[in-house]
């Protein structure tokens, strides 16, 4: 005696949805990984040098500041040196009183800096250089 086939109740999806089913098995590429270690990677170097430039940028836009009005409020190179100083150690900078070469002619001020800041990046110890300069030239 011959058994009568079972069909299922629930309707076979259409073939179209069914070829575009075929992928969808729930692996990973092996490109999606690498673009993720990529992404995570550059988050990582950014979260650490972003802070320590952006110190660089605030230390010279007071270097500029300082120069500009250094001839108005009549600051010695000493006082323009220890103004500095005070405001690299605001931004954690690693300046020490050489590192800061201040010159006055005839009310003319030019400041210049240079120091380095090593970003640890647990698989790389990175090296930045700044050397911030700034003047007040007379028109």
């Amino acid at each position: 005696m011959r058994q009568k086939p079972t069909f299922s109740t629930q309707p076979r999806p259409p073939l179209r949805n069914r070829c575009r089913r075929a992928g969808e098995r729930g692996a990973v590429s092996l490109k999606a990984v690498v673009w993720l270690l990529f992404f995570l990677v550059s988050l990582y170097v950014g979260i650490k040098v972003v802070p320590v430039l952006f110190s660089g940028y605030e230390f010279e836009d007071s270097m500029k500041t300082t120069a500009r009005f250094a001839s108005v409020n009549r600051q010695s190179p000493d006082d323009i040196r220890k103004n500095l100083l005070t405001e690299a150690q605001k931004d954690d900078l690693p300046l020490k009183p050489e590192d800061i070469k201040v010159t006055q002619v005839n009310g003319d001020v030019q400041i210049d800096a240079s120091y380095s800041v090593t970003v640890d990046l647990q698989f790389y110890q990175w090296t930045l250089n700044f050397h911030p300069t700034a003047t007040n030239n007379a028109l």
